[in-house]
């Protein structure tokens, strides 16, 4: 008697622990994960249409002798760039960093309340960064129109001249 006490103390304990991946908090930080990754996808795309854009305008100012004002847009443009690659980079860490917590949750490593206080710290950081991608997108935007007007100018210049 004493023994089947003992195995279904033993089997109620054991039947009773959920696995962390199974719970509601888990769940919601995989989705949220998916959700990150989805947003780098469309940071990385969106980074890769700035560089072209920066190459068409590098192609377009060597027409353009010593012009001192495209070389100034240039630099910008450039310095966005580096920002916005910084940017990836650093999101490209924090994805890393949240699958490694997604791990050891599964893991039973750490717990649920760790969990959900580390996953709100990095979905914070990851909201920051959207946040940021949004203004470099902005600043990007924004040097890429004037620079269109300036080469339409110019080219309105040439016209007159001729």
């Amino acid at each position: 008697m004493k023994n089947i006490v003992i195995f279904l103390l033993t089997l109620a304990v054991f039947s009773c622990k959920q696995n962390p991946a199974e719970t509601a908090e888990h769940k919601e930080m995989v989705a949220s994960h998916e959700a990150m990754e989805t947003a780098h996808e469309s940071m990385t795309a969106e980074h890769n249409t700035m560089k072209d854009n920066h190459d068409e305008m590098l192609n377009a100012h060597k027409e353009i002798e010593d012009d001192s004002l495209h070389l100034v847009m240039e630099k910008q443009h450039s310095d966005i760039l580096s920002k916005h690659q910084e940017l990836i980079d650093s999101h490209t860490e924090l994805l890393a960093k949240h699958a490694e917590l997604e791990t050891k949750h599964t893991s039973g490593e750490i717990t649920l309340e760790a969990l959900k206080e580390e996953h709100e710290a990095m979905k914070a950081e990851h909201e920051k960064m959207e946040k940021e991608h949004q203004t470099l997108k902005v600043e990007h935007t924004k040097i890429a129109e004037e620079d269109k007007k300036m080469m339409q100018e110019d080219a309105e210049k040439v016209t007159v001249e001729e």
